[in-house]
């Protein structure tokens, strides 16, 4: 495959809009975890606060760009007709899109890491100004804690299991909109759809099988049997949309006419 992710990373890297939504990555992420961060408070008697997972509440935004940069890698080829040369240097349709998940992973866990010690950073500056200090017992969040270890990079993971989610959707819709409206409402109107439903048993079931629901429980540090889903299992969860949004575009892109 070392043509093949060679050529990809010769694409993302030349693409005027790789830079940028790297950087979006960044700064939506930090920016919305330092407002988070900003608006909540504990008083001397406490609070019931997962630290860790308001330090890192800024994904939710971060995961936009995520998107839209996997949407991009494959739709703009589509958009441009470059595909077909794509694939006719390179005919091994399965190895291009493998290359393609490669070089997208790399980059997204690169700005994701970047993202989430931005984060960190930001709630360790602001939150003791809201009361979170060690005698009211919610010390900011330090990486040096096994836990919010643990949520940080887990969240980064799960920034690259969105990227890929995408990057399949895309691959099998084909256009930028449709896939980014799709992959959009995945991320942000599936997970509202349990908080809809009255029946207990039901509500849990889709929360468990909403991959930003289960996902994100990676971030929480406390409480955790009060959660439909555990940290890691959620995030197989997720890790499963993952594959079989991948699993589905390998099978259309080997059998499928570039022109169709």
């Amino acid at each position: 495959m070392r043509r093949e992710l060679r050529a990809e990373w010769t694409k993302a890297r030349t693409a005027p809009g790789t830079a940028w939504l790297l950087s979006a990555v960044v700064v939506l992420t930090a920016a919305a975890s330092a407002a988070v961060a900003a608006t909540v408070s504990c008083t001397a008697g406490g609070c019931d606060q997962d630290v860790p997972r308001l330090g890192l509440a800024g994904i939710q935004a971060g995961q936009a760009a995520v998107a839209i940069m996997a949407v991009f890698a494959v739709t703009g080829e589509y958009g441009s007709g470059m595909i077909a040369t794509t694939f006719a240097a390179m005919p091994r349709r399965g190895r291009v899109l493998a290359a393609k998940a490669a070089v997208l992973t790399g980059l997204t866990l690169a700005a994701g890491t970047v993202a989430v010690l931005a984060s960190v950073l930001a709630a360790r500056l602001i939150l003791p100004g809201n009361g979170f200090t060690a005698a009211n017992g919610h010390p900011p969040p330090s990486l040096a804690d096994g836990p919010t270890l643990g949520a940080a990079a887990g969240t980064v993971l799960y920034l690259a299991l969105i990227a890929l989610l995408s990057l399949g959707a895309a691959t099998a819709l084909r256009d930028s909109a449709t896939a980014a409206g799709v992959v959009c409402g995945v991320l942000y109107v599936l997970p509202l759809i349990p908080h809809m439903l009255a029946d207990p048993g039901w509500r849990r079931l889709l929360w468990q099988a909403t991959p930003a629901n289960a996902g994100l429980a990676i971030q929480t540090t406390t409480h955790l049997d009060d959660l439909p889903l555990g940290p890691w299992e959620g995030l197989g969860v997720t890790a499963a949309w993952a594959a079989a949004a991948l699993l589905g575009a390998w099978l259309l892109v080997r059998t499928r006419d570039v022109r169709a």
